[in-house]
């Protein structure tokens, strides 16, 4: 079996996440298609993953892509998790996984409505999303708290898991905007406020196209593989969100070569892939909380230490601001009440890399200016840096 090495991993890394200067991005879109999807949870991570892998840094043209020419879409998808994609893509993680977390989200809500036992059901569901999508259609764009002044039915209040632990009171628009928002046929449009905003407006939109899963999977893996090869069939398994048996249906759709890991592991790589990538330039990257290159798989352990973990991840698993070198996560980040950032390095780098380090800090005080971004899901070393 071909023998794929960890620092193989390490410069795939660098070079097909548009990390190392000589490679990045001069859009956001290429960006989006070089990592197949941006985390999008936190409003301010797809700005900050997208700029620090473009060559120009800017959050307009990110903003032009996601409410002007709507070139990158945010989609429910992929581990129930809100991500960026180009708009290309968008059909395909439409079939392969947002279709079914729609599905889910419809069904746990109509169980939801009837355990309330006021007679609520799938009529009165229908009803109000017609009245919801035509209210939108008549304003333009909409927020969630203008929709519910609007239409009556967004107002109801049900009894959520009665007789439980965890009953209590809740709204319904939050959910029946989510289900409208997952089904694709409405999209958030431009925040209130910056570009750190999550207070999203609404606007209508069409449902994607209509894929055959099965071949929308493979396509997504081949898209993924490309990307984040080699990587296990638990990687895939975990990053998509699907069955063990889909990702490796997946896997032998698009003929997925083996390759041995360093740590014993089975890898898999697209089959035209096996050829080592050429090394980049030395490099260094400040990394936002939860961005795709730290949050590409399950196994992280060709480019973070194990002891690292405790400082930069929350206790649910999502890492916070990373700093890295060559591939590797060395430390984290995050930004002092005037905006400056401020960061720790957990390993021994050498003072190339460290002055590597400050230029990168440098350059996102630039695009980035006064705006004072918290990340939502915030962890130990980001708490710390920030007192």
């Amino acid at each position: 079996m071909y023998r794929m090495s960890d620092e193989q991993r390490r410069i795939r890394l660098g070079r097909r996440h548009l990390l190392a200067p000589s490679v990045r991005a001069s859009s956001p879109v290429s960006v989006a298609e070089a990592v197949v999807a941006l985390h999008a949870t936190d409003a301010a991570t797809v700005f900050l993953s997208a700029c620090a892998r473009m060559a120009e840094p800017d959050t307009v043209p990110v903003e032009q892509a996601l409410y002007g020419d709507v070139s990158l879409v945010r989609q429910l998808s992929m581990r129930n998790t809100l991500f960026v994609v180009p708009r290309e893509a968008a059909p395909c993680v439409d079939a392969a996984n947002a279709r079914a977390v729609a599905a889910k989200e419809r069904r746990t809500f109509l169980k939801h409505l009837a355990e309330d036992g006021n007679g609520l059901d799938e009529r009165w569901l229908t009803e109000t999303e017609q009245q919801t999508l035509a209210e939108l259609a008549d304003r333009g764009t909409a927020t969630g708290s203008e929709l519910s002044a609007a239409v009556a039915a967004l107002r109801t209040k049900i009894t959520v898991f009665p007789g439980k632990k965890a009953e209590g009171i809740q709204g319904v628009a939050s959910r029946v905007i989510r289900i409208l928002a997952a089904e694709g046929r409405i999209r958030r449009d431009r925040p209130r406020g910056s570009w750190t905003s999550s207070q999203f407006r609404w606007t209508v939109s069409e449902p994607w196209p209509v894929e055959e899963p099965e071949q929308a999977r493979a396509d997504l893996a081949r898209r993924w593989l490309g990307s984040y090869g080699p990587a296990t069939e638990g990687d895939l398994k975990w990053w998509t969100g699907w069955s063990l048996s889909q990702a490796r249906k997946a896997l032998a759709a698009v003929n997925a070569e083996q390759v041995l890991l360093d740590d014993g592991a089975t890898g898999w790589v697209l089959p035209d892939d096996l050829d080592p990538d050429p090394a980049p330039e030395p490099w260094a990257a400040l990394l936002p909380a939860l961005d795709p290159s730290a949050m590409g798989w399950a196994d992280r352990g060709f480019h973070l230490p194990a002891e690292h973990r405790e400082a930069l991840f929350d206790r649910s698993g999502n890492i916070g601001p990373s700093v890295w070198w060559n591939g590797r996560i060395v430390g984290g980040w995050a930004q002092r009440a005037d905006g400056e950032p401020v960061w720790r390095l957990l390993s021994a780098v050498g003072r190339d890399a460290s002055a590597a380090i400050e230029a990168e800090a440098s350059r996102f005080s630039r695009w980035v200016g006064p705006v004072r971004i918290t990340p939502r899901f915030r962890t130990p070393l980001e708490r710390e840096l920030t007192v």
